[in-house]
Formats: C-alpha cells, structure tokens, sequence
C-alpha cells in the first residue's frame, strides 16, 4: 500500500495523540511513581507487561482505523524500536554505574530525559519525513549509514561508553555552577539554592548526559523506522509507545546486561537488514520502476525483525546455560 492510500492525519489527530502522550506521562510520574524508591524485579516486571499491553492496544486501534498495512507497519516500527531501546538500556546503566546514582533516583532521571526525548524525536522525524519528501536521495543515504552502523554496533557492543569523555557533561562541568554535594544531600533535586545562588547538582549533569546519548540513539533509530514506513504518524506513535515503557525495562534488564551478550550482533542485523532494504526499494523504484514501498512486505520485515532479535535473545541465553552448567561441573569436580 503506497502512503497516499492511508487515510490522511489531520492536525487534530497529531493533537489527540500528543494529548494521550501528556496523560499517559502524568499516569507514569503522579500516580504510578509517585514516590521516590527501588523498583522490584516483579514490579518493573509487571509495567513492562502495562507499557506493552498499551502499545498493542493502540496498535488494534491502528489497525481498525488506517487499515491492516497501517497495523502492521506500526507493529514492525514498534518492534524495530523496542529491540533497540533495549540497547538503550544497557547504556543507561553504565552512565548511572560510572555516576554512582541510587537506584530510587535513576527513574525520576529516566523521566525527564525521556520527556525531551519525545520533543527532539518528533524534530527528527518531521525533519526526516520532509528530507524524504522533497529528496527522495534521502532514503538510500539513510540505508548506508544504517549499514555503517551496523558494522559498528557488531564490532563492538553498545554498552562499551565512555561518560567521562561525553562532551555535554565536560562543558556543563566548566561553565554550570555545579554543588560539590551530590544525590546524598539533595535527592532527585537537579537544581538547588545556596545562600541564594541558583547551582546544579550532579544529578543534573547524568540528565544532560543521558539527553545527549538519547540524541545520539535517535539519529540510528528514526532512519531504521523509516525504513519500515514512510507515514510520519506511525513513525512517531510506533517510536513514542516503545520508549514510554523503557524506564519499567531498564530496572527489569539493567542488572542482567551478561545475560544479554549477543543482543547487539541482533541489533546490527537488524538494523543492516533496514539499511539494504532501504537501497534496496531505491533502486527498485528509480532504476527499474517498480513503483511504491513494497518490494519486501511489511509482513516479511516483521517476520525478519522478530527473528532476528529472537536468534540473539536465545544464543544468549544459551551460552549463558552452557557457563553456568560447566561451573557446576567444575565445582563438582573440585
């Protein structure tokens, strides 16, 4: 199905999804979270579980409104953003190991830093959608870059960062005036008075870092999206609805980064998959006139996706079986 067959987005639509965003936002901080702790295994469990029943949910309601294409187009971007999100998260924890935050304090960081990651993703993806329109070049540059990436992310994993050498902490430590205090003083606080001069806490500092390493994950994953659609709404609903839910995953998966060690070689595939597809469909349309955004079905890119991300959650898993198995074996022994 070609976009101009879907049923249009008035603007009154981007308004009443930004409104359920703003409502599902103050469910998360003024009801859900409303007090400052560590979240249990089973409970970060269980949102999880509330964040993805929403998304298919709103998934349905795509599917009966813009059709069935619409639904699994929004399926396959969903997917594509929760696999990489989960790359998101092994990252984050390294930012707040080498920060020394206490757990209670990394959600209200997560919060906000996903609060302006909403408004710089809708900037990506209305800049990306009007490149695509008026440049149609865009989409095989994207593709390229995708498959730079991939190369990347399969040479080394996502979770090898460097804080200290981030260039937005470094600048915000040489001109913000920064309190020598930290979380132990001034809690979730990002800014304080003292003797009536305004500072920034540390806290402040892992925000700004976790904002600019979210920017840096949205330049990889709002050109893998549109490699699966080129509908600007789905784009951003698939997008938003898979990092609504990222703050619940990280305190699920955080503390089993080893149990995940081949998740970025998925990831790579995954996103190498996007990226030739993309060059791919170009040449497809300008070369050989095969007209329209179907060369490879939007089932067979849910299909790839979901495989591919399954392959490398199980190889994990079972490397992790076969290491604790051979040290029962050696304990045995010994």
């Amino acid at each position: 199905m070609l976009l101009a067959d879907l049923p249009p987005i008035e603007t009154w639509h981007w308004l009443a999804f930004g409104g359920l965003v703003v409502f599902l936002l103050g469910l998360d901080l003024l009801v859900l979270h409303r007090e400052d702790h560590v979240p249990s295994m089973r409970e970060s469990a269980g949102y999880t579980v509330f964040w993805i029943l929403l998304a298919v949910g709103f998934n349905g309601f795509v599917w009966w409104w813009r059709g069935g294409e619409a639904g699994l187009q929004f399926l396959a971007g969903y997917l594509l953003e929760k696999a990489l999100s989960m790359d998101n998260v092994f990252v984050f924890a390294v930012i707040f190991r080498y920060f020394c935050v206490p757990l209670q304090y990394q959600y209200r960081v997560l919060f906000w830093g996903i609060l302006v990651a909403i408004f710089t993703r809708l900037a990506f993806i209305l800049a990306g959608a009007a490149l695509i329109a008026k440049f149609h070049i865009v989409i095989p540059l994207f593709g390229i870059f995708l498959v730079y990436t991939a190369y990347k992310l399969a040479r080394e994993s996502g979770a090898e960062v460097h804080p200290e050498r981030n260039v937005v902490r470094r600048f915000a430590r040489k001109f913000l005036p920064l309190t020598k205090e930290g979380s132990e003083k001034y809690g979730h606080s990002f800014f304080v008075r003292v003797r009536g001069r305004l500072y920034v806490t540390p806290l402040f500092l892992v925000l700004l870092v976790v904002e600019s390493t979210d920017v840096l994950f949205a330049v990889d994953s709002v050109p893998a999206i549109f490699g699966v659609t080129k509908d600007p709404f789905i784009v951003f609903s698939s997008n938003i609805f898979a990092i609504l839910g990222l703050r619940a995953l990280y305190f699920m998966l955080a503390g089993a980064i080893t149990m995940f060690r081949y998740l970025h070689y998925g990831l790579a595939a995954i996103l190498g998959f996007v990226g030739l597809k993309m060059i791919a469909e170009y040449a497809a349309d300008t070369f050989f006139g095969h007209e329209g955004e179907g060369l490879v079905p939007i089932w067979m890119s849910l299909v790839v996706i979901a495989v591919l991300l399954a392959i490398s959650i199980g190889a994990s898993m079972a490397a992790n079986r076969r290491e604790r198995a051979a040290a029962v074996e050696e304990g045995g022994k010994g």
